[in-house]
């Protein structure tokens, strides 16, 4: 077996990488970019006024003035207006500030009568009260995003202000999860008293999904050799990747590592020394296809395909390596030495708004109910056993 830090390393050295390709906004939502986006203009792009009301000369203010004639009104998208002195000019948020004017009395503070502007008793208007200095934000050419951001609906907002009706990201690999086994009956079907539901292969797609990995296709193969060589043959000619569920143990019926190597995948490792999820399988097929196949208990499934093919294709994506997180157990753990413990844990805060690990055992690594309290694993080192409350530990959100 090997560690779980050497098939982190061995999975993102063999990981090919997705090239870029352009496309429209509307589709890059939870894409990663491959692109630096820059300011088109400054932020904001004029001096732009903040509340309602109305503009006027602070030196107008400190030479006394409280009543000032209305000389025009100014929305935002007007044309910017000069101010004559004395007078105000009645403005909208959003709008530019006027030439000449430097401050806002927000209409709340003033009374119109007869066309002129009064403000209230013991208001004082101080120069650049309300006011958005241009460039305040950024400046024009002001790198606003790097390329190896997973880009979120915030950033939409940037790349449509820079101006850019498309952009360059990763490609959407195309990935098929494959679950195996007899007794797996999908929902809506049929079930005998010595079948299961399956789930692991929905759930691992909800999973990429969540991740943003959304050309994904689900296929469910019974225990027989040559249909799953021929089936997993056509998987391998139509995707970049293979996730596959179950048949990777050391039973009679656990045909997957035969048909892979059949099929001309390369073993890069078998068994990691973690729990759960030790029997895991990785290769890489002929044409460069990444294939994981994932022990077939659901607790392990789902771990081992957080631990492993996220971060993978993450890697290939070109996707910017997240800073690790950490928390503190809420309580002791106790666990066997000599393998990585991923233990199911739920987010709750200290007494002193310390974020805390509370473990969720598992019934089994078949109980995925379980896993439905938690946010993620932390991961416990093999080098020791006994984990007292409070101990740092690396957490991984799912």
């Amino acid at each position: 077996m090997i560690t779980v830090g050497e098939a982190r390393e061995a999975i993102l050295a063999a990981m090919p990488a997705f090239e870029a390709e352009t496309v429209p906004v509307e589709s890059v939502c939870g894409r990663v970019l491959r692109q630096s986006i820059v300011a088109e203009r400054d932020q904001p792009p004029f001096d732009r006024v903040m509340m309602d009301g109305i503009a006027i000369a602070s030196s107008d203010f400190d030479a006394g003035t409280r009543r000032f004639p209305i000389q025009s009104t100014q929305a935002a998208g007007d044309a910017q207006q000069s101010l004559d002195a004395g007078h105000c000019i009645e403005i909208m948020t959003g709008a530019t500030l006027p030439h000449g004017a430097d401050c806002i009395v927000p209409v709340e503070r003033i009374s119109v009568t007869d066309n002129a502007a009064t403000l209230e008793t013991g208001y004082v208007a101080e120069a650049g009260r309300f006011t958005h200095s241009r460039g305040s934000d950024h400046e024009q050419g002001a790198e606003l995003l790097r390329a190896g951001k997973r880009i979120s609906p915030m950033d939409i907002a940037i790349i449509h202000s820079a101006g850019l009706t498309e952009v360059a990201v990763s490609r959407s690999p195309s990935i098929r999860v494959i679950s195996t086994g007899n007794e797996l009956v999908p929902a809506g079907d049929p079930i005998a008293p010595h079948q299961v539901r399956l789930s692991n292969g929905p759930a691992v797609i909800a999973l990429l999904q969540q991740h943003g990995y959304t050309d994904c296709r689900h296929d469910h193969l019974v225990d027989e050799p040559e249909l799953l060589e021929q089936r997993i043959s056509a998987h391998l000619e139509a995707a970049d990747v293979l996730i596959l569920s179950g048949g990777v143990s050391m039973g009679k019926a656990d045909y997957v590592p035969q048909v892979l190597g059949n099929l001309g995948v390369d073993l890069v490792f078998h068994k990691i020394s973690q729990r759960p999820g030790k029997p895991m399988w990785f290769g890489m097929g002929p044409g460069g296809q990444a294939v994981f196949a994932l022990p077939g208990n659901p607790v392990s499934t789902l771990v081992c395909a957080r631990q492993y093919v996220v971060p993978a294709l993450a890697r290939s994506s070109g996707q910017v390596t997240a800073q690790p997180e950490f928390a503190a157990l809420a309580r002791d753990v106790t666990f066997n030495p000599h393998l990585t413990c991923f233990l199911p844990a739920q987010l709750i805060s200290g007494t002193n708004g310390q974020a805390l690990a509370m473990p969720v055992p598992t019934n089994t690594s078949g109980d995925f109910a379980a896993l439905s309290a938690t946010d993620g694993c932390v991961e416990l080192p093999l080098e020791e056993s006994v984990f007292p409350a409070g101990t740092t530990v690396r957490l991984h959100r799912w």
